[in-house]
């Protein structure tokens, strides 16, 4: 299995493969798999920086993507799932995405919590375009801030 990583991980660093490597990279790691997006989007725009918007917008999409995948993991779990013994934690937190509803996604783009949001909003059957909206406007954020913040850090 490590093989087959290094192996995957050296194709994807070919600079033939930059924009569709952003894409896998931010895709998987909108799923619950702990994987940062951000050094593949700035290591591209740092060695092309003509490709500022192109790769924001791929990681943008592919992030946004995985958030779909992992808002669809959270509805079949809430199918499978008969009973599930609530602490006050999980009530109030339940309760709090239940009143804010998809605007919540927003928040889909923060470390540790933001994927498994996605994946609640799901279980909590919220409305699926929606929450995809605000996923999207939240992942767009996150990738412009922080990638303009990169470029002007470490020069373009």
């Amino acid at each position: 299995m490590q093989d087959w990583l290094n192996s995957l991980l050296t194709l994807l660093a070919l600079p033939e493969y930059g924009l569709s490597s952003v894409f896998v990279v931010s895709f998987i790691s909108a799923t619950l798999l702990p994987l940062g997006s951000e050094p593949a989007v700035f290591g591209l725009v740092k060695l092309n920086p003509h490709l500022f918007w192109p790769a924001i917008g791929v990681a943008t999409v592919g992030n946004t993507l995985g958030g779909m995948v992992t808002w669809a993991m959270g509805l079949a779990s809430h199918k499978v799932v008969d009973r599930y013994s609530y602490s006050s934690h999980h009530v109030r937190a339940l309760d709090w995405l239940k009143r804010i509803g998809p605007k919540a996604c927003l928040l889909a783009w923060l470390p540790l919590v933001g994927d498994p949001l996605c994946a609640v909003a799901g279980w909590l059957k919220l409305p699926f375009w929606p929450c995809v909206a605000y996923m999207a406007i939240g992942k767009l954020a996150r990738y412009t801030l922080m990638t303009a913040a990169l470029v002007g850090v470490f020069g373009a």
